[in-house]
């Protein structure tokens, strides 16, 4: 008698027809989990941040408690008025140099990103220059290492004795303050790209043009935006103080004014709208760098 055996299922039949479910499910939860727990982070670090905010003002009311109304010290409540006072009308205008903080910001802005953007033409394709030719660069060299340490307000003097007008002279100041920080990463970017991609496009017969866009552009591009985000930072401290000296409208203008005033509220205002600005410049350029295509 012929026993006929019962088909049994594979080790791979029933799981194959599960698993994907299974993966699926899984993924899924994870996914769940890791969103509650950048959730649960993100609510963490706000109630921090609202703690350090409760302490600092604390701190602050404490140390300046004993300034009467003539004091230097801004107060918390000082402070708050001047902010209020100063935000409430940001566009007035009723002289050259008597305008709303909105149209100093604007001054500034407009000195820093032209000299940024005369630097920025300079130092990229300078950089890729002395990346690509190791002759050039080393020729070069000394004179970058000796310039760059100068401090950007050194030109300064050199600017106004050269160019003879106050508003270049704080744009020649911004191109001196954001050169050397893009073109040294761009350098260092450009020497990082794989040399068997370079020999790769030398035996495709690749044009210098495709290198550049296709390779080296791709490979060094996260220096350049390092270089980009230092450059622009490093410009907008330096305008301060350029327009402390050779201003008649800016940032820099205004505090100096409020110092004479002795308005020490309204410059620490100033120093906040400073670094808010400072800081939306800088996801400006990395917004900007997530646009660029790469290869």
């Amino acid at each position: 008698m012929t026993r006929t055996e019962e088909p049994t299922a594979g080790p791979d039949t029933a799981p194959a027809s599960v698993q994907p479910r299974e993966i699926s499910l899984g993924l899924a939860a994870k996914t769940a989990a890791d969103r509650a727990a950048r959730r649960a982070q993100v609510a963490g670090a706000a109630l921090l941040f609202v703690v350090i905010c409760v302490i600092g003002l604390g701190i602050w009311s404490v140390v300046t408690a004993d300034q009467g109304a003539d004091g230097l010290a801004p107060t918390p409540g000082a402070t708050w008025n001047q902010l209020v006072t100063i935000l409430s009308d940001p566009f007035y205008v009723s002289g050259p140099a008597s305008v709303g903080i909105f149209w100093h910001l604007v001054a500034s802005l407009q000195r820093v990103l032209t000299g940024f953007l005369i630097a920025a033409a300079i130092a990229i394709p300078l950089g890729f220059l002395l990346g690509s030719a190791t002759r050039i660069r080393w020729a070069v060299e000394p004179f970058v290492q000796v310039l760059r340490p100068v401090s950007p307000l050194a030109w300064l003097p050199l600017g106004l004795a050269l160019l003879r007008d106050a508003e270049n002279t704080a744009i020649f100041v911004i191109v001196m303050a954001s050169l050397w920080p893009m073109l040294l990463n761009t350098i260092e970017g450009v020497q990082k790209v794989d040399p068997l991609y370079m020999q790769l496009a030398r035996t495709l017969e690749a044009s210098r043009a495709q290198v550049i866009r296709t390779i080296q552009l791709p490979a060094a591009l996260p220096s350049i935006l390092t270089g980009l985000r230092l450059s622009l930072s490093t410009a907008w401290l330096v305008i301060i103080a350029a327009e402390m000296l050779v201003g008649s409208r800016g940032m820099g203008y205004f505090v100096w004014n409020q110092w004479n005033r002795l308005s020490v509220p309204a410059i620490l205002v100033a120093i906040l709208l400073i670094g808010a600005v400072g800081f939306a410049l800088d996801r400006l350029v990395v917004w900007g760098a997530t646009k660029i295509p790469h290869g």
